[in-house]
């Protein structure tokens, strides 16, 4: 288990962007991604972002070309730059980061409104 912080939610209106980052230590990390739990619904996957060499990263559909997923390893932070945002992108952001056999770790969470 390793600590995960998460912060820059807020509330914006429609079309506003914010910049969520998750502090954390990413060595030993094979992925890193960005979940997000909607009022009254299940936790859903965002993004994420492979930390074994490629960079690799993938979308849900309903935020492709609107969010960008990126890491930088020597600030030891995870960002999820969000742009164009709709009220269905609000809810509660958590970060994670899988560890293969070390399993994976979760932020407490960064909540995000979006006004329309």
């Amino acid at each position: 288990q390793v600590q995960l912080v998460e912060s820059g939610g807020g509330t914006v209106q429609t079309g506003g962007s914010l910049r969520l980052s998750c502090a954390g230590p990413t060595s030993g990390a094979y992925t890193m991604g960005w979940f997000r739990r909607p009022p009254g619904k299940e936790r859903e996957f965002v993004a994420a972002i492979s930390y074994l060499g490629s960079s690799n990263t993938g979308y849900a559909d309903s935020v492709k070309g609107r969010f960008t997923i990126s890491g930088d390893n020597a600030k030891n932070t995870l960002y999820l730059q969000m742009n164009s945002l709709k009220p269905e992108d609000t809810g509660v952001y958590y970060c994670n980061v899988y560890m293969g056999l070390y399993g994976d770790s979760w932020g407490q969470g960064t909540q995000v409104t979006v006004s329309s």
